[in-house]
């Protein structure tokens, strides 16, 4: 289990600017496995899922609503949006790593297009 940060968000306040978010716990799915099964079979999730390599996902089969934020390379927010159960979202062609959470946790830690997320606690 690992930890993350979101910074640099462009809609942030001049204050906010730079600062550190809150710390949010994450899961690692980076085995072909574990991307497959992502958040399928739970009810919920606390934190967040890190799927890694990935550029898009689907909720078929799942239980809940999720936030779905597309990652470039250096872990850039693309894109992010709230898919319901039973959808397939596109891929993204720029994104290489995708962060799942449950529906309405993103924007609460500031996770927006243009923010930073910053892992801590990986190997």
């Amino acid at each position: 289990m690992a930890t993350m940060t979101v910074s640099g968000a462009p809609t942030a306040t001049p204050r906010e600017t730079g600062a550190r978010g809150p710390e949010i716990d994450v899961e690692i799915a980076d085995s072909a496995r574990a991307r497959r099964r992502g958040l399928l079979g739970r009810a919920g999730i606390a934190g967040a899922l890190l799927l890694t390599p990935a550029r898009g996902v689907h909720t078929l089969g799942m239980r809940f609503a999720i936030d779905v934020a597309y990652l470039d390379r250096e872990l850039r927010v693309l894109s992010v949006r709230t898919m319901r159960p039973g959808r397939v979202g596109l891929p993204r062609p720029r994104a290489r790593h995708v962060l799942e959470a449950a529906a309405g946790s993103m924007d609460g830690w500031g996770v927006r297009r243009g923010a930073r997320i910053a892992l801590h606690g990986t190997e």
